[in-house]
């Protein structure tokens, strides 16, 4: 792990092994820290929409962060401290702390479309906490967009020191470091893994390294090396399911490949619904090629 820069490497956006009743299996969720970081992954950020943070309760929420420090050491876990209020943010950023954890990633305002002011306004109550602050840019979900110009304000302003760049558009990386060199640029979509390590990026918040770390860590590794003679082929081969970090059902999907290579997914909470059968069957094809292909 980077000392000042934990957010560097490979950190798994955990899924979170829930029993058949609903209920958190934490000793499961141990178990799943500690063996993502034996196979090669530097940490974990636990209560991102993987983790299916916005149905935990808070007593809930707050054990997830502390079952992973417990795991695995505080400099290796990064959790999302997304919530409605800035307020509510901060004071779950000031639990991480407490928790031991050294960083946080953190949404834009999501329960509405937040101009500009309020995003600024935002990240600086968050980054009040004291701890660094990774923006995740997700346009899709939060209708809120982190162009360029405005993560180069923010970190301008020392609100935030990398983001997740979960936008598609790789074309931003070239943008970003443009304007704002020394923000850290995360790759937060599995499926543009290749483009953004090539860009320049500094880390993955990964979603199907939760299901088969050990080749995902080796593309990522040969891809920010600039190796692409083992990249290209690797990442031709993951793709079928790395694209499935984009899709609505990335949860679902995710859990199930973790079933099929012997881990524990498990159900999900409502108001997430299985997958439809041909999804099912997509999935259950593209994990066991992978699997047959030595990649689990």
């Amino acid at each position: 792990m980077t000392e000042h820069r934990p957010w560097r490497g490979v950190l798994v956006a955990t899924a979170l092994p829930l029993n058949d009743d609903l209920s958190v299996n934490y000793d499961r969720y141990t178990e799943h820290c500690a063996w993502l970081v034996e196979n090669g992954c530097d940490g974990v950020v636990p209560n991102g929409s993987l983790g299916e943070y916005q149905v935990l309760t808070p007593e809930e929420r707050a054990r997830v962060v502390e079952t992973a420090v417990a795991a695995i050491g505080g400099e290796r876990v990064m959790p999302g401290v997304a919530a409605y209020g800035s307020a509510e943010s901060r004071r779950w950023a000031e639990q991480a702390g407490e928790a031991g954890c050294r960083a946080v990633m953190l949404l834009p305002p999501n329960a509405y479309r937040a101009d500009e002011r309020s995003v600024v306004a935002h990240y600086a109550e968050v980054a009040r906490s004291g701890l660094p602050v990774v923006a995740y840019n997700n346009p899709i979900d939060t209708k809120v967009d982190l162009v360029p110009e405005l993560l180069a304000r923010l970190h301008g302003e020392g609100h935030i020191q990398g983001v997740k760049e979960f936008s598609g558009d790789v074309r931003r990386a070239y943008r970003i470091a443009e304007l704002a060199p020394e923000l850290d640029l995360l790759i937060g979509a599995d499926d543009v893994l290749l483009e953004l390590a090539v860009a320049g990026a500094k880390g993955w918040v990964a979603g199907y390294p939760n299901a088969l770390p050990r080749a995902s860590v080796e593309l990522y590794r040969a891809a920010v090396d600039g190796d692409l003679d083992t990249a290209l082929p690797l990442y031709r081969q993951l793709h079928p399911l790395l694209r499935w970090d984009s899709q609505v059902e990335f949860v679902q999907a995710i859990k199930l490949s973790m079933d099929i290579v012997g881990r524990h997914g498990g159900p999900c909470r409502p108001p997430r619904a299985t997958l439809l059968p041909g999804q099912e069957a997509a999935v259950r094809a593209a994990t066991e090629k992978a699997v047959a292909a030595g990649l689990a």
